[in-house]
């Protein structure tokens, strides 16, 4: 099959001048999940130990040290550590890279225009304008890679050929050693990209099941597949080896450029840094008002409204805490003050006193960073928002009795009735109901008007006055006969007053009883759920758990 797909083709294909692709510049900083990792590590210039971070039990990325010991990408979780005992293992966070990689990116655009983030670690922009600025694709490269070692990446490579592709495997087949020269810089002569290429395998270009395809063709190579012609690959083959065909050859893209430039946008980020570190979360809420301010000053001169931000907390122990909080129309100053102080007060501070436990003088650095923005527009001629003399009053009644005070909700799978209810505090984005629409929930019993959280104890006795049990056959052996609740002790809080509690109340009809077995591998023990009807015509929703009854809802 080999020899009769090669004397199919009489002449190679996409090698003349008219369908070259353009001169890019790739840029490639190996390891990215590395070295964004690295950048949340205390004393991270201090810790040589192997790195490798995880992902379904399998490895995502290593540091050097992790691949001079044998790890590999691709290689389980237990194969890696079995080839080096002192492997550091981290979960991968696509996030973090993401948010690690942005910065780089700013930084490149004060040197060159038209940057595009292929994904975290790679970028790409055309060689053209660069090359003319500083007089050269080598010098423009140089430029780049003196950026990248100022902020920290040595190891930063650079390819330079025709198309896409080309210049990323450029890049790739670029020298390890990170120094200035031409081992960080790999420059494919124009014209010679598809020579360039042809050595490399197929598995380069073509995804797992093409690859293999074409394997079991007899193609293993590049060069290989770019001398068949383009005509007879998309009819064998269809656009996905199309797509290969043309990378393959170093072709140009039919329509358009392959670069996207980013359009550079503002950053809105705000920061400010205390000294000494400030050990209470109220004075920490009035010390940011002016980095508060700061921020929606920015904010409104584009005429931008924020619904969703990143609030980072830094110690002066070099410990970060970090929250991400959402709003369901737009942010107020008063808002974020809010959330910085509660954000210190949910463990960063752990209150408004000084934090002698947590070991470190206080707060030293506040970041305030926008993660959802939308453009101003003016309420609807009735209005769409709670009146703002409501806002003001649940926004003091959160303050004096914390976020947690007042909330929306929302209706959510679950079998138990506690589980089915979905909280979201006030001012934040209101919980998306998850109930199928008019489907109950498997197990689930009729909602009840009322739900205790916790259960409140309960006493189901028989006519002898014994507690009502439950047999291997999920069946009463008493028949229920009196129902007392009460309170879990005397200081709590219930929705009903104590009086309101039956004491000895009588039953008068009763539901049969309905299993309720859950994680039964985990050693779970079942439950039971039962609905009872007592003489003042009370209904109420119970629970037989570890050999005692609950009261879990009371019905109208």
């Amino acid at each position: 099959m080999t020899v009769a797909l090669q004397a199919v083709s009489s002449a190679p294909h996409g090698s003349d001048a008219n369908s070259r692709a353009e001169r890019v510049m790739v840029l490639w900083v190996p390891d990215w999940p590395v070295h964004a990792l690295r950048g949340t590590l205390r004393d991270a210039e201090a810790h040589t130990a192997p790195l490798a971070l995880v992902a379904n039990h399998r490895i995502v990325a290593c540091c050097s040290r992790a691949r001079e010991a044998g790890v590999r990408a691709g290689m389980r979780e237990r194969d890696a550590q079995a080839v080096c005992p002192a492997l550091e293992l981290h979960p991968h966070d696509p996030d973090r890279d993401a948010r690690s990689f942005a910065p780089v990116i700013g930084a490149l655009e004060e040197v060159v225009a038209g940057v595009e983030a292929r994904r975290p670690g790679l970028a790409a922009l055309r060689a053209r304008g660069p090359a003319r600025y500083y007089g050269g694709e080598e010098p423009a490269a140089q430029a780049i890679l003196g950026t990248l070692r100022a902020l920290g990446f040595s190891d930063a490579r650079i390819g330079i050929s025709d198309g896409l592709f080309a210049a990323e495997q450029a890049a790739r087949a670029t020298g390890t050693t990170g120094t200035a020269g031409a081992t960080s810089v790999t420059s494919v002569p124009v014209g010679t990209a598809r020579a360039f290429l042809a050595p490399l395998p197929i598995t380069r270009a073509a995804s797992g099941p093409l690859a293999a395809t074409l394997q079991g063709l007899g193609i293993h190579t590049l060069g290989a597949f770019a001398t068949l012609p383009e005509d007879a690959v998309r009819q064998r083959f269809g656009g996905e080896g199309l797509t290969v065909h043309r990378r393959a050859t170093a072709a140009g893209p039919q329509h358009g450029s392959e670069v996207r430039p980013r359009t550079p946008q503002r950053d809105f980020a705000v920061e400010a840094e205390f000294e000494p570190p400030i050990d209470a979360s109220a004075t920490l809420a009035e010390a940011a008002e002016s980095t508060v301010s700061r921020f929606f000053a920015a904010l409104a001169e584009t005429t931008l409204i924020c619904t969703g931000l990143r609030l980072e907390l830094t110690d002066d122990l070099g410990i970060r805490h970090e929250r991400t909080w959402s709003h369901p129309t737009r942010f107020t100053r008063e808002d974020v003050l809010d959330r910085v102080q509660w954000q210190a007060e949910s463990g960063t501070l752990g209150g408004t006193g000084p934090s002698e436990e947590r070991g470190g003088a206080g707060i030293a650095k506040l970041r305030i960073t926008p993660t959802h923005t939308d453009r101003a527009h003016e309420a609807g001629l009735w209005g769409a928002e709670p009146d703002e003399r409501v806002r003001h009053h649940l926004r003091g009644i959160q303050v004096s009795r914390g976020r947690d005070s007042i909330g929306t909700a929302a209706l959510r799978g679950g079998r138990l009735s506690a589980d089915r209810q979905q909280f979201a505090p006030w001012g934040s984005a209101a919980p998306a109901a998850t109930r199928p629409a008019g489907l109950p929930w498997p197990g689930a019993a009729p909602a009840p008007s009322l739900v205790f959280s916790p259960p409140l104890p309960a006493a189901l006795v028989d006519a002898a006055g014994s507690p009502v049990r439950v047999d291997s056959e999920d069946l009463f052996e008493e028949a229920p006969a009196r129902l007392s609740v009460r309170p879990p002790d005397a200081a709590a809080e219930t929705p009903l007053s104590p009086s309101a509690l039956p004491r000895a109340a009588a039953v008068a009809s009763w539901s049969a009883p309905w299993p309720l077995r859950e994680r039964w591998w985990a050693g779970a023990p079942p439950r039971v759920r039962l609905q009872v009807v007592l003489e003042t015509g009370d209904a109420w929703l119970l629970i037989h758990d570890t050999g005692r009854w609950f009261a879990e809802g009371k019905y109208d």
